[in-house]
């Protein structure tokens, strides 16, 4: 019978499926209306507020950080200072300098150099674009947070601008004026 010789595989031979099988269900890019995995979720180390303060924000990308092993231990004990930190170009890579990462507790003599710079790994069109904005238009990189996504120890950095101190103080000004249309309307 036709259906038999279907069914039963003939000579040892194992039935096959006319589609092959997948074995994990397919990774779905994120859009905006996208549900967060957990896996997605930002575990946030040290954010550098006076940033905000000192420069006027334009664009945040993120990057990725070469790391030694014992930094990532320090990291994962929230042990980083992002105090005075900055990017900047060394021939066609970018490091952060200035990050303050203290030596692990349990290391040993192999432990890292807490003020080392340490090399941003971005995409090279990202790399490309940023160098150009930086050297033409007087921008620098400055680092906003540093966060473990994915078990990857990630860093945001922006491309800013400094804030002259007349700008500063019309900021808190506003800021102020805002506290207090707040308070009279509750």
């Amino acid at each position: 019978c036709i259906r038999d010789s279907l069914r039963q595989p003939r000579g040892g031979q194992e039935a096959r499926h006319p589609l092959p099988r997948r074995r994990h269900a397919p990774r779905r890019t994120r859009h905006p209306g996208a549900v967060l995995r957990m896996s997605d979720a930002r575990k946030i180390i040290a954010r550098n507020r006076k940033a905000f303060h000192l420069y006027e924000i334009f664009d945040r990308y993120e990057a990725g950080l070469c790391l030694k092993g014992t930094e990532v231990k320090s990291l994962r004990d929230g042990k980083v200072s992002l105090d005075g930190a900055f990017a900047h170009f060394r021939g066609n890579e970018l490091y952060l300098f200035n990050l303050d990462i203290p030596p692990y507790m349990h290391g040993n003599i192999h432990n890292h150099d807490p003020k080392r710079p340490r090399k941003l790994l971005l995409r090279r069109r990202e790399l490309r674009k940023l160098r150009v904005r930086v050297l033409e238009r007087g921008f620098t990189l400055v680092p906003l947070s540093i966060y473990f996504k994915r078990g990857w120890a990630k860093v945001e950095i922006a491309l800013a601008r400094g804030r002259s101190r007349a700008d500063k103080k019309d900021r808190i000004k506003e800021r102020e004026a805002r506290r207090e249309i707040r308070r009279f309307v509750r």
